[in-house]
């Protein structure tokens, strides 16, 4: 179940920093800096914590059928990188990591480093590709679709990718000076990237997986 927390915004006082921070539900809509949060050093695991323009966001944790989808594309990922001539292009991807902003950590679903030739530095490299599986709340939908594209596009990240198991869809937003290319890929197609070269996303598949996780079944 998706929960609503209260958004009361406190402003933490200068001598809470040196103190151990931790993070819990309660303290949705709190003011924090960077350092703060980075700082953190325990958390009530029940929830996810994202820092977004200096205002701590507390969320639920995702459900089975968001979960599901992104341990498969892990799967295929890492398959890709063992066994395709051209695997060697994906140099890491790790699922649940914060991508770092000037002022916000905002927690990707699922995040790549793609043609580095080396293990990236996790903590201070900006991933090439973000992955986010939308959530069924608008608020979460709006901070996928515009305020994550925002952030994203302003630190350079060559893709970003919203798959969308409402709307069966999965749209690449593609880093560009000038503007960003958008792509909108349909259930019945397959999304390939120079990024990763000879990797296919299917889709169909995808939404397979949240459909089956969507609901328990009865035992």
């Amino acid at each position: 179940m998706e929960v609503d927390l209260p958004t009361e915004r406190v402003l933490l006082s200068t001598a809470s920093a040196t103190k151990t921070i931790v993070l819990e539900p309660d303290m949705n809509g709190v003011l924090m800096t960077p350092e703060e949060f980075d700082a953190a050093e325990d958390y009530d695991e029940n929830y996810r914590y994202e820092l977004i323009h200096g205002v701590l966001v507390v969320s639920a944790i995702p459900l089975e059928a968001s979960v599901g989808p992104n341990e498969m594309l892990g799967y295929w990922l890492l398959d890709y990188q063992q066994r395709h001539r051209q695997g060697s292009a994906l140099n890491l991807t790790l699922p649940e990591r914060y991508i770092r902003t000037r002022d916000s950590r905002r927690l990707a679903d699922r995040v790549i480093w793609a043609g580095l030739g080396r293990l990236p530095n996790w903590r201070r490299e900006h991933p090439t590709i973000a992955v986010e599986f939308v959530s069924a709340r608008r608020r979460d939908r709006d901070r996928d679709y515009v305020d994550k594209r925002r952030d994203y596009m302003a630190i350079k990240i060559k893709e970003y990718w919203i798959i969308d198991r409402f709307r069966r869809t999965l749209t690449v937003i593609r880093y560009r000076p000038r503007r960003p290319q958008i792509l909108v890929v349909s259930e019945k197609q397959i999304y390939t990237t120079p990024l990763l070269p000879g990797f296919k996303l299917r889709l169909a598949r995808l939404l397979a997986v949240a459909d089956m996780l969507d609901t328990p079944p009865d035992v």
